[in-house]
């Protein structure tokens, strides 16, 4: 049986959101006369959501063509920022990474924009460690069925998303995968599931986790 992990970004692999604001209120100031400021924390409460959800959350006050329009530009500025800059990567990461690719494909799946998991890769050198990815920015298509694409084109028999947000069991359960709540990232689940305190943690819970769907928080 192939069995696959597919893994969130933010609040899964990294946390980016002190950088990624710094990208936004450069845009933001050049090209809305600085219509507000985005703060670190307003992007740890958007994180998730599309980026089309985004720009409504953070510029309502605009009409929304032109708060799209805001949003495309924070997004390539974004991705610019990071690719030089990086982000905060969760301790242990890369090692857990390591290990887990030796006995199981991984694959990440995000709400964001074209380029931003690349940035993530492209910095980190961390190519190696990933078979696929998919993304909102690439096709429009929601979380759920980005994961359901990644399993069918991947051809997984068995597979289990690694998210820290409500919004990531949601879509789990809906691409029909097993879920586990990287409890450390930005979010709760509101039912009990398999949970993980520490990136590291995953090599112990997931063999747990696919012998059977019982919770092991």
């Amino acid at each position: 049986m192939k069995k696959g992990i597919i893994f969130d970004m933010d609040g899964t692999l990294w946390d980016s959101a002190e950088n990624v604001a710094k990208s936004w209120n450069t845009v933001v100031e050049r090209e809305a006369e600085a219509i507000r400021e985005i703060t670190t924390e307003d992007i740890k409460n958007v994180m998730g959501h599309t980026m089309t959800e985004i720009a409504e959350m953070l510029f309502p006050m605009l009409e929304k063509d032109r708060a799209y329009s805001l949003m495309d530009a924070c997004c390539k500025a974004e991705n610019e920022y990071l690719r030089v800059h990086g982000g905060n990567l969760y301790p242990g990461l890369e090692s857990t990474l390591k290990t887990l690719s030796e006995s199981y494909p991984l694959y990440i799946v995000s709400n964001c924009q074209s380029g931003y998991i690349e940035a993530f890769l492209d910095y980190y050198g961390f190519w190696k460690y990933f078979k696929d990815i998919e993304c909102f920015g690439n096709n429009g298509k929601d979380k759920w069925e980005n994961i359901a694409l990644i399993v069918k084109r991947n051809h997984l028999e068995r597979a289990v998303y690694v998210g820290d947000i409500q919004g990531d069991y949601d879509s789990s359960k809906k691409a029909g995968v097993d879920f586990i709540h990287a409890a450390y990232g930005f979010g709760i689940i509101n039912v009990k599931v398999p949970a993980v305190r520490e990136i590291g943690e995953l090599i112990q819970t997931l063999p747990k986790v696919f012998l059977d769907t019982q919770n092991y928080e």
